[in-house]
């Protein structure tokens, strides 16, 4: 999450959310009472003296909104910030009446709490605008590849690009300029993803990984924040979701919150194999956990916002990393995943057993 000091006043912060996690965190931290200012449209219905009014047209304007309610959609893709307009940009926006802005990643929002930000508010900010690098994986072999963007958690993955090529019924010479195609559409894709500071990592069956690799340079992608990976066999989309359950993505992706969060899941899975107490499951016992601040780390899926209240697991969350302990947030585009969904959306690491 890229964050900047509002020159709207002193209390207020500019945001701007860059995935899901990110809108996770903004979920956490605006609350009712706090002001929203955003660039967004609004329906304006123009009435004459004798006439109906017209369907209206939709305007552009920047609005400042109190907010009353916050929440997130059930495809957790936006957030729904809901309040009372304070202030509008065009005099044909009405003050005093309700609105609700979608924020989706990408989004510029600024966020003014009327008074001095909380430590834990500011932590959670931080933490989500370190600047830490995303991925770009390539799963290439010589007849399709599927390029993903992995950032925190969250993985989204480009449809396949397919090279033409039907085995071995093609000459040489025709194989080598299809392949030089197909790997100049593979690599005008990833650039189309490639942010600053981003890795990329090829992997696949064969040669073909070790050959696209070497044609980073002239096809204008940056070789030196590349490498190769071994030991993932499979190309394309599946090869994406094999890579990312294989042992080979903890290490290349070693100070990645993905691959923390999959140690973190192993560990817990091994202390229910060997019978420890060191792990609480579900909204209850983690929440009975935390109120002895025995919590060390948690980690929470978007399915818990199904079968829990809202801002239950929000005071949770807040209430834990106020002392310390580290939360991650997951959802359905990685099979970590569907792992905690699977654990009732909720998973936690405590520093000792409670029972």
């Amino acid at each position: 999450m890229i964050v900047k000091q509002s020159d709207h006043s002193a209390n207020a912060l500019l945001v701007i959310p860059e995935d899901a996690d990110d809108l996770f965190t903004l979920r956490r931290m605006v609350a009712p009472g706090d002001y929203a200012i955003a660039d967004t449209t609004r329906v304006v219905k123009q009435e004459s003296e004798y006439g109906r009014p017209d369907r209206g047209e939709r305007v552009k304007v920047r609005l400042t909104i109190r907010v009353d309610r916050v929440e997130l959609d059930a495809s957790v893709d936006r957030l729904r910030v809901s309040g009372t307009i304070t202030h509008t940009s065009n005099e044909l926006v009405s003050k005093g009446v309700h609105h609700a802005l979608s924020v989706q990643a990408g989004d510029v929002l600024t966020i003014d709490k009327g008074r001095k930000w909380q430590d834990v508010e500011l932590r959670l900010l931080r933490r989500s605008g370190d600047g830490s690098s995303s991925f770009i994986l390539v799963a290439i072999d010589t007849q399709e590849a599927a390029v993903a963007r992995v950032t925190g958690t969250h993985v989204k993955i480009i449809p396949n690009i397919y090279s033409g090529q039907q085995g071995k019924r093609y000459p040489a010479t025709t194989k080598n300029a299809s392949l030089d195609s197909f790997f100049a559409d593979t690599a005008k894709t990833v650039s189309s993803v490639l942010s600053e500071g981003d890795r990329i990592i090829v992997f696949g069956p064969g040669e073909t990984r070790r050959r696209f690799y070497n044609a980073l340079d002239r096809n204008g992608l940056p070789k030196e924040r590349a490498q190769v990976v071994d030991g993932v066999d499979v190309a394309g989309e599946d090869g994406v979701f094999v890579f990312l359950r294989s042992p080979a993505m903890k290490d290349a992706m070693s100070a990645s919150k993905l691959a923390t969060v999959s140690a973190m899941l192993d560990q817990v899975m091994l202390m229910v194999n060997r019978g420890e107490n060191k792990y609480a499951v579900g909204l209850k016992d983690i929440t009975d956990a935390a109120s002895i601040k025995a919590v060390e780390a948690i980690i929470f899926s978007d399915s818990v916002f199904k079968t829990a209240d809202e801002e239950a697991v929000v005071r949770l969350l807040n209430s834990v990393e106020s002392y310390g302990a580290k939360t991650y947030a997951v959802d359905s585009s990685t099979d970590i995943g569907l792992r905690v969904s699977s654990l009732g959306g909720m998973v936690a690491l405590l520093r000792y057993a409670v029972r």
